[in-house]
């Protein structure tokens, strides 16, 4: 079923927002190394999903979801939603990593296609969007670390 509304898109970021928060919160267990950057990232993606959303309600007005701005297919953007209770740590952060591309993508995809029908709702996934390039940057060094 595709997204057309920016209230769907915004039910979309939530679900993928908390979708991804719990699957830090299984690598912050499995590495424990690594765990406060997991929990950090797993707290981030509250406060994206925050930004984004009042963004949102800062402009929402019944014209706007009238008008369709999104076409957006949320099966593009799965991920695994749990880690396999065996995998090792550098194929953890990799699916981490592919995770990430695809929030990214989202977040993107998003900015673009509503970005000629409102401001601050495409201005809060370009900030999403930066934040997890970003956190790419981070996943790749520390897969690269990783044994």
């Amino acid at each position: 079923m595709e997204i057309s509304t920016c209230s769907g898109a915004i039910s979309l970021a939530k679900q993928l927002e908390n979708d991804s928060a719990k699957v830090y919160q299984e690598l912050a267990q499995k590495l424990e190394k690594e765990k406060d950057l997991f929990l950090g990232f797993a707290k981030d993606n509250g406060k994206y999903y925050t930004q984004i959303e009042r963004a949102y309600y800062g402009v929402i007005t019944d014209a706007i979801e009238g008008c369709f701005a999104f076409n957006l297919n949320p099966d593009h953007y799965q991920f695994k939603k749990t880690l396999p209770e065996n995998i090792g740590p550098k194929e953890a952060i990799a699916e981490a990593l592919k995770m990430e591309e695809s929030m990214l993508e989202f977040c993107q995809t998003a900015a673009e296609q509503s970005k000629h029908l409102m401001a601050d709702v495409p201005r809060a996934f370009s900030l999403v969007a930066k934040k997890r390039s970003e956190r790419i940057s981070k996943l790749k060094e520390l897969l690269e670390k990783t044994k």
